[in-house]
């Protein structure tokens, strides 16, 4: 059993991080701005009101966890306020944990598939006719990836979801590359929300990837 962390709970992504860590028996605190959105109720869950860009806040979440989750940015419906939260969000969250000193958590933060490279050799983000928020969306999880692969004393690993990522069902199957977009035999690269958070509680319970990103898909 890990303690963990949560910031982006009322998220689709990370509420069903949320529910998987849960339900697998983790303990974890969802760090919310309005603990009034999140309607979850469990034994081992513990709702506090913080905001991911401040590092007090970060700080004093993560202190005596085994693991801080980021699930922000993540999920569908983010609006321009979201985007603006990501590549800042990542650097609070780095800030908030240095303060603890050796002692500071692992971090794993969901980040985008932008930056993947796809089988052609081009990234996912160079296709043609991909609408400017969702460019947006994707080049600021690329921004906050590359900031924390400068990160050399946080513990960190970033996590990808395949191209198409929405609700669905949950098999508890997966594959994972590190720079690839992945990809099945029919060239499609999706994920249900609820693998992918799969994905991450297995990523939290046996650590492969600290200091790097990781792709996820079918």
């Amino acid at each position: 059993m890990s303690t963990i962390a949560l910031f982006g709970a009322t998220g689709t992504i990370g509420g069903r991080i949320l529910r998987e860590a849960l339900s697998r028996g983790h303990e974890v605190t969802a760090v919310v701005r309005d603990p009034v959105k999140l309607t979850t109720e469990h034994t081992r869950l513990t709702v506090t009101k913080g905001d991911v860009l401040d590092p007090t806040t970060v700080a004093a979440a993560a202190k005596g966890k085994d693991v801080v989750v980021s699930a922000v940015g993540g999920g569908s419906g983010n609006g321009p306020g979201h985007i603006a939260t990501i590549r800042p969000a990542a650097e609070s969250l780095v800030g908030g944990l240095r303060t603890l000193g050796p002692q500071a958590p692992r971090l794993i933060a969901v980040g985008g598939a932008g930056s993947l490279r796809k089988p052609d050799g081009g990234r996912v983000w160079d296709a043609p006719g991909l609408p400017a928020f969702l460019l947006q969306i994707m080049h600021a999880h690329g921004e906050a990836l590359d900031f924390y692969r400068t990160v050399q004393d946080v513990r960190w690993t970033n996590i990808s979801p395949a191209a198409t990522i929405e609700p669905g069902e949950r098999t508890g199957s997966y594959r994972t590359a590190l720079e690839e977009l992945v990809v099945d035999d029919q060239g499609e690269s999706r994920i249900s929300v609820e693998d992918f958070a799969v994905a991450v509680v297995d990523e939290i319970e046996k650590p492969q990837h600290v200091g790097e990103r990781f792709a996820v898909g079918y």
